[in-house]
This record gives C-alpha cells, sequence and structure tokens, in this order.
C-alpha cells in the first residue's frame, strides 16, 4: 500500500515546530526594509534541489528520465495576485516535505530569533517621547538586514504571501504531495492528484498579499532575478502569465569556471550575497585554480559581517562541494575551524563521482586539497593584512576571535597565524598592534612579550599588574577573548621572544630602567614591612600560598598573582566555570612595600592586634575584588569593614 492510499486522500494538519512557528511569527507580523531576499532564498532552494538531483543521477541516471536539463522557472500571475518558483530537481516525498518545511535544521536559529527580538523590542516600550520613539525606529531598521544575513530560507515567503503551497513529486516517484500554510500555526500536508503536480520537482505558489503585488509583474521580478540570483548555476526562466511561453533571464553559467579577467566586482558581490544568504559586502574575495597534483577551482569570501551562529559550538564551515560542476555537498569540511567563516566552494576535477559522500570526506585527495585551500586562505589574509592595513583591522575586529583558535590548534600554521594576530595594547590606543609591532618597541633588556588575559578590555586596562610595567614604558597586550588563555600556554614565542603573562609568577622589571630615571631609587624595605608581610601570612593561613613584596606594583597596595608553574589566573577561573578543575591552586598575594597603607599598618604597635587582623583580610578581599572576583564569605566581609570604620570614626 502507497502512502498515498494511507492517507486515504484526506488532508492532514500539523502544528509547526515551536521555533518555525516562532520564526514565522515573525516573518508575519514584522517590517523590513526589503522583502525581496524571499525570492532570492527561493531560487536557492530550487537550485540546490537541481543540483542534489544531477548528484544522485550519478548513480541512478533513469531518475533524469527525458528532462535531463535543470532550469527554474518563474511564472507570474498579476491578475490572480500569484507567483511560483518551479524547478525540475529532485523533489521531495512526504516524509521530506514535512522534515523540511516544518523543522528547522540550521545551526543558530535560537540565536537568529533572540537577535531580531531584541531589535525589535522598542516597538514595544514606551514610545511616548522623542527619545523613546526614535529608539524604537533604529531597532525596526537595525532589525531589516537579519532576514538575509541569516538566511532563514523557505519561510521568508511569509513575508509576501498571505498564503503559500508548496507542490512536489520526487524523482523516480509516481507520488505526488502538496504542503500548504497560511504561516499561522499549523500546515497540511495532502496527497496530490498526479495530472496537477510537476512532472519532477518542485513548485512553489505564492498567494500575495495586497502590498506585495508588485511581485508578479515581470519588470519587478526580472530585476531581481539578475541582481540576486544572476550567478545561480542552473539557468532561470520567466513566464508572464500561465501557459505563456518561458523565456530565458539567466544562463546558469558556473561564475567560478570563468577567468578571473572576465568577472566584475559587483558580480562576486552579488554571487558571494546568493551562496552566503548575506546582504554585506565580502572583506576578501579568492578566486582561483589550482593545476598540478590537484586540479581544482575555489572561490571563497570572507564575510564583512559576523555570522550569528559562529561561535555555535555544532556550526560546521560552510564551503560547497563540487566535482566536475556537480554539487556534492553543502558542508564539507574543506577549511579547519578556525575558518570557519569563510563561505564560498570548491569544484575539483579529480574527485571521484562515484562514491558516497561519506568517502569523499575520507578522500586523500581531499585532505590535499584542504591543505591547499587553508593554505592559500592564510596567504591571501597574510596579503590583505600587508597591503590593506585597514581593511584587515575590520576582518580581525570581526574575525579575530576565531583565528586566534588556530594558534591553539594548528601547529603547522602557528608562526603564519601569529604573524597574522593583531591585539588591543596598554600603547596601542585603540588601535590594533601586531606582534611585529610590539617587538619592535621592546625595552632594553626586556626579555618577554607581556600578555594580560581576562574576559574585559576594560578591567584589563586598569589591572594593577600593569603599573610596574607602564612605569618603564613597557607594552603589554590586552587579551579579552576567552580563547586567549588557552593559545597563550601552548608554548608560544615569537622573535625568540616567549610570552608571560604580568599576572603570573615574578617579574624581571629589575633590569628594565623606568621611564623617570632621575627620580630617586626606591628605598630598602623597612623591618616593620617585612614583619608586616609575615604577619600577613600568618593571619590569611591557607587562603594564600605565599605573602611577597612587589615589584610591579607602584600606585596600589596589592595584588593577586599565579604560581610560575601552572594555569595562569584567568586560565583557572575559565576551567572552574566550566566545571573542569577540582580544586584551584592558591594565589600569590604580592604587596607594595612602600604603600602608605602598608607602611602606617606595619607601624601599628601589638594593642591594635585584632585592627591589622581585619586590615590584612581587607587587603586580601580587595585584592580579590581587583581581579572581579566574588568574596567568599561576604558577611565576615562586612562585619570587617564596620569595625574598621567604625574605628576610623572614633579617631576623627
Amino acid at each position: 500500500m502507497t502512502a498515498a492510499e494511507q492517507t486515504e486522500g484526506k488532508v492532514e494538519s500539523r502544528p509547526f515546530e515551536a521555533d518555525v512557528a516562532k520564526l514565522l511569527h515573525l516573518m508575519v507580523h514584522s517590517v523590513y526594509s526589503d522583502k525581496s531576499v524571499f525570492l532570492r532564498e527561493l531560487i536557492a532552494n530550487a537550485a540546490d534541489a537541481c543540483e542534489r538531483l544531477r548528484y544522485e543521477a550519478i548513480a541512478d541516471p533513469a531518475l533524469l528520465g527525458d528532462d535531463v536539463k535543470p532550469r527554474i522557472t518563474v511564472v507570474l500571475d498579476a491578475e490572480g495576485k500569484r507567483l511560483s518558483i518551479e524547478d525540475n530537481g529532485i523533489g521531495m516525498s512526504r516524509a521530506e516535505m514535512i522534515e523540511a518545511l516544518g523543522t528547522i535544521a540550521r545551526s543558530g536559529t535560537k540565536a537568529f530569533l533572540e537577535k531580531i527580538e531584541a531589535a525589535q523590542s522598542g516597538q514595544g516600550a514606551d514610545q511616548s517621547g522623542d527619545k523613546g520613539g526614535e529608539q524604537a525606529k533604529d531597532q525596526t531598521r537595525e532589525a531589516s538586514p537579519l532576514i538575509g544575513r541569516f538566511g532563514v530560507g523557505f519561510y521568508s515567503a511569509f513575508m509576501v504571501a498571505q498564503r503559500v503551497e508548496v507542490l512536489s513529486r520526487r524523482a523516480g516517484s509516481a507520488e505526488a504531495w502538496q504542503w500548504s500554510s497560511d504561516g499561522k500555526g499549523e500546515y497540511a500536508v495532502s496527497p496530490l492528484a498526479p495530472e496537477a503536480a510537476p512532472q519532477r520537482g518542485t513548485r512553489v505558489v505564492l498567494h500575495l498579499m495586497d502590498d506585495a503585488k508588485a511581485y508578479a509583474e515581470r519588470a519587478t521580478v526580472e530585476q531581481l532575478v539578475k541582481a540576486q540570483s544572476g550567478h545561480v548555476p542552473v539557468p532561470i526562466l520567466v513566464k508572464e502569465k500561465p501557459g505563456a511561453e518561458a523565456k530565458e533571464i539567466t544562463d546558469g553559467a558556473a561564475l567560478w569556471a570563468k577567468p578571473k579577467a572576465e568577472v566584475k566586482p559587483a558580480d562576486y558581490t552579488d554571487f558571494y550575497r546568493s551562496i552566503a544568504g548575506a546582504f554585506d559586502e565580502p572583506a576578501l574575495t579568492i578566486h582561483y585554480r589550482a593545476e598540478g597534483r590537484q586540479d581544482y577551482t575555489a572561490l571563497l569570501f570572507v564575510p564583512g559581517a559576523r555570522p550569528f551562529d559562529l561561535f555555535d559550538p555544532d556550526r560546521k564551515g560552510r564551503i560547497k562541494l563540487y566535482v566536475k560542476r556537480v554539487f556534492i555537498t553543502d558542508d564539507a569540511e574543506i577549511l579547519p575551524r578556525y575558518l570557519r567563516f569563510v563561505r564560498g566552494l570548491v569544484d575539483s576535477a579529480d574527485l571521484p563521482l562515484n562514491v558516497s559522500r561519506e568517502k569523499i570526506q575520507e578522500s586523500p585527495l581531499l585532505a590535499a586539497i584542504r591543505r591547499g585551500v587553508t593554505g592559500r586562505v592564510v596567504s591571501e589574509l597574510e596579503r590583505l593584512a600587508d597591503k590593506e592595513r585597514e581593511t584587515y583591522a575590520k576582518v580581525w575586529d570581526v574575525f579575530g576571535a576565531v583565528l586566534k583558535e588556530g594558534i591553539y590548534e594548528d601547529f603547522e600554521r602557528r608562526d603564519a597565524l601569529l604573524k597574522l594576530a593583531r591585539f588591543k595594547t596598554t600603547a596601542g590606543g585603540d588601535d590594533w598592534r601586531s606582534l611585529a609591532d610590539y617587538a619592535a618597541a621592546l625595552k632594553p633588556n626586556q626579555t618577554a612579550i607581556y600578555y594580560i588575559a581576562g574576559d574585559e578590555i576594560g578591567r584589563l586596562k586598569a589591572s594593577p599588574h600593569l603599573e610596574g610595567f607602564r612605569a618603564r614604558g613597557v607594552e603589554v597586550l590586552l587579551l579579552p577573548d576567552p580563547v586567549d588563555t588557552f593559545w597563550v600556554m601552548s608554548g608560544v614565542s615569537f622573535e625568540g621572544k616567549p610570552l608571560k603573562s604580568v599576572t603570573q609568577g615574578a617579574t624581571d622589571l629589575a633590569l628594565i630602567p623606568r621611564l623617570d630615571a632621575g627620580a630617586a631609587a626606591a628605598p630598602d624595605i623597612a623591618e616593620a614591612v617585612k614583619q608586616f608581610l609575615a604577619f600577613l601570612k600568618t593571619t590569611l593561613g591557607d587562603e594564600v600560598a605565599e605573602v611577597r613584596a612587589s615589584e610591579r606594583l607602584t600606585d596600589s597596595a596589592v595584588c593577586l598573582v599565579a604560581a610560575d608553574s601552572g594555569p595562569d589566573r584567568a586560565l583557572e577561573k575559565i576551567l572552574a566555570s566550566a566545571g573542569r578543575l577540582s580544586s584551584a591552586s592558591k594565589p600569590i598575594l604580592e604587596v607594595n612595600p612602600h604603600h602608605k597603607l602598608v607602611t602606617a599598618l606595619a607601624a601599628l604597635g601589638p594593642g591594635e592586634q585584632g585592627f591589622k587582623e581585619d586590615a590584612a583580610h581587607l587587603l586580601f578581599d580587595e585584592a580579590r575584588l581587583l581581579e572581579g572576583d566574588r568574596l567568599s564569605d561576604a558577611r565576615r566581609f562586612s562585619e570587617r569593614l564596620a569595625r574598621v570604620l567604625e574605628r576610623g570614626l572614633g579617631q576623627a
């Protein structure tokens, strides 16, 4: 018994998956400045269907039948306010239709929905004042391009259609199915009479809203198709009305197969937007053909804007793989994870077509292509960094945190990636600085490249650990990204200089002259201060590993540092928050022996024992707060602070 017979001709209504329902609500009820993106998305889906058929037909040529040339046909019906996009591709079975049109499989959907909602939340806020109204308008404008930047595909049709019907027959099947919905929570699936269905493939029929009637007009549609989908590798035809003769408006020539000299920058931009589902301009275009042991063509783009799901742990690369212009897969593992933001395709002339996608992924030929393409992307980024510093700075600003993953993961290209790395530093202001810039500014007797890692660049700049380095004009790298705490611990060096944390171990600042060289040298540590440091260790006990005089402090009284061996303080925090640290190491409390507060406390007599103990704990808590830590015992902190304040008021 067939699936059609099992349904007994009845219409089956089903609710949308929760995320789809939420997305459809946004599509239907939100106002976007450019709704025309829906046409690009539907044509891209149709092209994918044609390319998937070409792939399956390699193993089963009978799927093509007599209709061997792929095509996409756009049918206009201005009188009926309908627009149809039809392909003769692979088509869908009933199960495939439910899976493809009732759920969202792409990662990052939740992030996309949250971004849209955040951008539009101002519409529901108080807009009685001019300021509130302007903020709401700004947020609406911010939301406008998001649909295209994410690429939600089929569902974008509901921005212009009050009802959508999908009629489909899978290649090689006698059964046909119809899917329909008004985008309000449910969809229906029912058997479709063979005479009403495409011979093969899918027809998407949009019943247009009154304010979207222009999308059934020839001039509007032809202009949009040429601008948005002119380089889709499947010919696109248009019919001015049902039953009219179809006229070709794009020839389906593969842009990547053309010589670079014949491709205009605008063509590359249009193709990038089509393949990436984006509105931005590509920051870098890489188009080349490799010949020799491997023969392949690559057309790759570095986006100008950050994808929503860039840091999704399940996110894979978005590189399409073709073999002799036959589409194989849209998530080929061509590039390493740290280049997952790159979009584009690779078309190989050597990979076999008569094996499964899984076997192709394991092919040694593909491994060689991976090495070649990865090396080319890195070298093109090097060229951009050298020749177009401002453009590269924008790329780093958007994707630097991802590129730094490669320093940790890709030992083979570590040196190249270190040269590509850019940093905010204590000497660079708001500008990005390279390690080469840093090395050129090394101070006499400086033996390391210093850095400070944390979670927020403002807090890093204010850290007391930097005081001794600033006093000597020593530049310090500011590392606010979580990945920074990992790659700096992997034995990295640059031009023979190791990277060293300013929050770990002893400093070697004594050999580097201070900027105020004429100032008097710091006096020796007073005996009373030495005794106070010993008192601090006794009072704090097991809370600290050691209490010692500091070379790195000039203005602050105290700070915490990690031991010479083991993880840095910032790495310990990340591991602890992820539950991967059973017990943290005890910090070292460094004390500025010449600070007025320290010398005053050291001068107190035996009768002030209780006050000194309170002060010792408060100094330790001060050091923890300066690092952004939480107090271990807020109540005892409050009690100690109250006693110290009472004593101060009593002496006033």
